[in-house]
């Protein structure tokens, strides 16, 4: 097989990453919902008579489990990626989302089912973590293996602004639910819609992706008895530290980032500076929105100035507008709006994370390579930051700031170790068509 070509996207590679990218928005919906509904979820599925601050503090923890359990799932689907086809676990990755969420759009609270409630909550919750574990990794692999080597960072810029599209979606439902229905209207059924739309949206999704092909890169392999001769898991952790390493800590910045800036804090200006739900959580849409045309643009800056340059100029802008937008509310609260579009589209610098991952790892372990890495460390670190940043706001109110100031200050470092490092520099994609 000839050489993918370098030149323009075709009609079939268009058509590949917009079948990948809406997929990848319904189904990161499915997981991202959750967020914008804790405080009710927090009052129905926990006992009344307990603190406030120790029910938002479980509710958390009941979302970190999410994160949690991505690594088993997405391993273990990665492993059969590599080994068995690209396309078979895309496709399978949607089915698990959508069973789960379905599900929590019926299940009883804890007037009706007692403690259960709360457990089965905590099990369907780590059945989507499962799913998304292999839909996210997955997803670069099947966008990175179709599209020609000079447009990865468009196509992975592309995909990532999918996927945050579903936050997006997911926003803008919160908004319109609370708006509808009102607190009273939310906390006596109102807060169900939403995950029953999310299950609908996965069987949407699931139908959607029969019309995606098998990357041709993998059938190159596949042709040539290529593929990983042992567990492939094995091969990536003995022979490529170097690389999860690397992968592990922009996954940091990808996962911290989003989760402060996006899915905390509308619900922080609500609770540190009585913002109204809907205005938060219509600001919130406006700084999604911003997000995606970061990593989009972070994916063309990568095409044409490499990873290096971006991540540093980058993490340079997402410190400067971070830092401004945390001081906002209190002295310039109606700049709010303008404020949180700007570090929402400083957030896409991690647009940029998945071109260097997929030019990490060779093709015959590049799933297992990105997904163990990506799950691993955002099991860590996307878990375990709303709970970090909750108790670091029992010190500082700016917590979320300054915790964004850390993950800039490790990005613009990741930048100058890109650019000093010539194998991501020199990397090639499509080298074993």
């Amino acid at each position: 097989m000839p050489p993918q070509s370098p030149g323009r996207l075709n009609r079939q590679d268009y058509k590949t990453l917009t079948l990948a990218a809406l997929g990848g928005a319904l189904e990161f919906y499915d997981f991202i919902i959750f967020v914008f509904f804790a405080s009710v979820i927090g009052d129905l599925f926990f006992p009344p008579d307990i603190p406030d601050w120790l029910r938002q503090l479980q509710t958390f923890a009941i979302f970190a489990a999410g994160y949690l359990a991505r690594p088993l799932g997405g391993i273990v689907m990665a492993h059969f990626g590599d080994s068995r086809g690209r396309k078979k676990m895309f496709s399978l990755s949607i089915l698990l989302m959508a069973l789960p969420t379905l599900a929590m759009g019926l299940l009883p609270t804890y007037a009706t089912l007692g403690i259960a409630a709360p457990i089965l909550l905590l099990l369907l919750r780590m059945l989507q973590g499962a799913a998304v574990g292999g839909e996210v990794p997955g997803a670069w692999v099947f966008v990175a293996e179709h599209v020609p080597q000079k447009r990865i960072g468009f196509a992975c810029g592309m995909l990532t602004a999918g996927l945050t599209a579903g936050i997006l979606v997911g926003s803008v439902v919160a908004t319109l639910i609370n708006r509808a229905f009102g607190i009273e209207g939310i906390t006596a059924g109102g807060w169900r819609i939403p995950f029953l739309l999310g299950g609908f949206f996965g069987f949407v999704a699931l139908y959607l992706r029969r019309w995606l092909h098998e990357t041709p890169v993998f059938k190159a392999l596949e042709a040539r008895k290529a593929l990983a001769a042992e567990l492939p898991l094995k091969t990536v952790v003995v022979k490529y530290k170097k690389e999860i390493a690397v992968s592990m800590l922009l996954t940091w910045l990808l996962s911290a980032g989003v989760v402060v800036v996006i899915l905390m804090t509308p619900t922080w200006l609500q609770k540190s500076y009585g913002i109204a739900a809907a205005e938060a959580l219509q600001a919130n849409s406006l700084a999604t929105l911003t997000l995606i045309a970061g990593c989009i643009s972070a994916g063309l800056a990568a095409d044409r100035f490499g990873a290096s340059k971006t991540f540093i100029f980058g993490s340079l802008l997402l410190a400067a507008c971070s830092w401004i937008f945390y001081q906002a509310p209190a002295a310039y609260p109606e700049g709010l709006f303008a404020c949180y579009a700007l570090v929402g589209y400083s957030v896409g610098v991690v647009g940029a994370v998945p071109y260097v991952m997929v030019r990490a790892f060779p093709a015959e372990v590049r799933f297992t390579g990105i997904s163990f890495s990506y799950n691993v460390a955002y099991a860590f670190f996307g878990g375990l930051t709303p709970i970090l940043v909750t108790l670091m706001m029992s010190i500082t109110p700016l917590a979320p700031a300054y915790y964004v100031l850390a993950l800039s200050a490790m990005g613009l470092l990741l930048g100058v170790y890109l650019n000093r490092d010539l194998s991501y520099r020199d990397a090639i994609v499509h080298a074993d068509l």
